[in-house]
């Protein structure tokens, strides 16, 4: 395909997602699925399109004064993929599958200047989530809301379990151009940013992967996982699992001895855990996918360390799912909050007396994060926070100069909020809350 039929695929595609409100994935995947003639480097480059636009929606319609399909693919691919007005008109002309040239005022909206728009466009959130984000933020709400909006690079998590960081490395770089070491965790490598509109392997396609070497992981979600700061020996109850992320760092991070228990209220979260496991090497973990009072009973003032990675709203990953942004209601954040109130309140059973409870959520509001922990401490749990920072710092799981940038992070109970801005990862909250007794 040429570009102009490129970029008409993107205005029917996001012109589907109006009228249809199904998810992102699945409508470049209909689109796909009937229209066979197109490679996998068009949709590719298609999809990266789609997505931007879903990205940059608020100040990209707002620049072109419309927010239609077409202005948003058009102004996309001007405001920040780059491509000039006399650019698009010339990939037009002559391609009989292309959309119409640029109208005049399509040409001013690609330059407009949109400094002094109101905050929620500049930082392409929903209006309704502003003075969440100003809470969390501060002067930064736009700024921060801006890098949420941007493309997120891959994460890998080298696995202690089967080879060494440097044996990882060689062999990751080796079929990786331009892969990194990790500025805030000591096993993490990055892979860097790639043009939206070019096709590349994904990272679980590499010989690396295969081999359990590495797992794909953001940087954030590493570092909370190093908040459990695990000793050898020690009992874990990762208590929301899913897939299992965390699960295999905790794992990795007690090499392979004591226990790992993980488990989900919603057992079908779990299916993806077991030949991640396997490829991983893991011989301490236990899932368990029964009701609770049931499985988890026995664990009752056992365990030493109890992980809740909580349901949240998922603002912090933002850039990697730029469509749930704009499903995010305000009642689905009340829900949410609920859900978080349920779990501190179900999780600290399981924590022996001296042990801790670690709070983390997927979000960079205040609602679900410090709120939510000041409500449960308001209930007189025998509870009281530490600085996560400095548990991180116990596990020796951090980058040399790692410090000074989650130093930036603290926040009220010592607990922390990455972000984008402040750490280029996903939004992922941390708080670490001791028994007492």
């Amino acid at each position: 395909m040429r570009d102009g039929g490129r970029i008409a695929a993107a205005i029917e595609i996001l012109d589907t997602l109006q009228t249809r409100h199904q998810p992102v994935k699945d409508a470049v995947r209909d689109w796909g699925k009937a229209h066979r003639f197109a490679g996998s480097g068009d949709r590719a480059w298609i999809g990266g399109l789609v997505l931007d636009a879903l990205r940059h929606k608020l100040s990209v319609s707002h620049a072109m004064q419309d927010d239609s399909a077409r202005a948003l693919a058009l102004g996309t691919a001007g405001r920040v993929w780059g491509m000039r007005a006399d650019e698009l008109d010339e990939i037009f002309d002559g391609d009989e599958h292309a959309p119409e040239k640029l109208s005049e005022a399509e040409r001013e909206g690609l330059v407009r200047d949109i400094s002094d728009a109101p905050m929620f466009v500049r930082g392409d959130f929903p209006e309704w989530l502003e003075e969440s984000l100003v809470r969390a933020f501060g002067d930064a709400a736009a700024e921060e809301g801006r890098l949420l909006s941007s493309r997120a690079p891959v994460d890998l998590r080298v696995n202690e379990v089967k080879t060494n960081f440097e044996r990882a490395f060689k062999e990751v770089s080796s079929k990786i151009k331009a892969v990194s070491e990790s500025s805030l965790t000591r096993l993490g490598l990055r892979i860097p940013l790639r043009d939206p509109r070019a096709k590349s392997a994904s990272a679980d396609s590499i010989p690396a992967y295969g081999k359990g070497w590495v797992e794909v992981q953001d940087l954030g979600s590493q570092v909370a996982a190093l908040a459990a700061a695990p000793k050898e020996g020690m009992n874990i109850l990762d208590y929301c699992a899913g897939a299992g992320g965390k699960t295999l760092a905790l794992s990795a991070l007690l090499n392979n001895t004591g226990q790992v228990h993980a488990w989900d209220l919603d057992w079908r979260r779990l299916r993806a855990i077991w030949p991640r496991l396997k490829r991983a090497g893991t011989r301490n973990v236990q899932v368990h996918d029964g009701k609770e009072n049931e499985v988890l009973e026995p664990f009752v003032d056992a365990m030493d360390v109890v992980f809740c990675d909580a349901p949240c709203t998922g603002t912090g990953t933002w850039r990697r799912r730029p469509d749930a942004k704009w499903r995010l209601k305000s009642t689905a954040l009340e829900r949410r909050m609920s859900e978080q109130d349920t779990v501190l309140n179900k999780a600290q059973r399981y924590v022996k007396p001296g042990g801790r409870l670690v709070y983390v959520t997927c979000s960079v509001l205040p609602e679900e994060n410090g709120d939510r922990v000041q409500a449960f401490l308001d209930t007189g749990a025998a509870f009281k926070p530490v600085s996560a920072l400095e548990v991180i710092q116990s596990s020796g799981g951090l980058a040399a100069d790692a410090t000074e940038t989650l130093k930036a992070c603290e926040t009220d109970h010592g607990a922390l909020q990455l972000s984008p801005g402040r750490t280029d990862t996903d939004g992922f909250y941390i708080c670490v809350l001791e028994r007492e007794g």
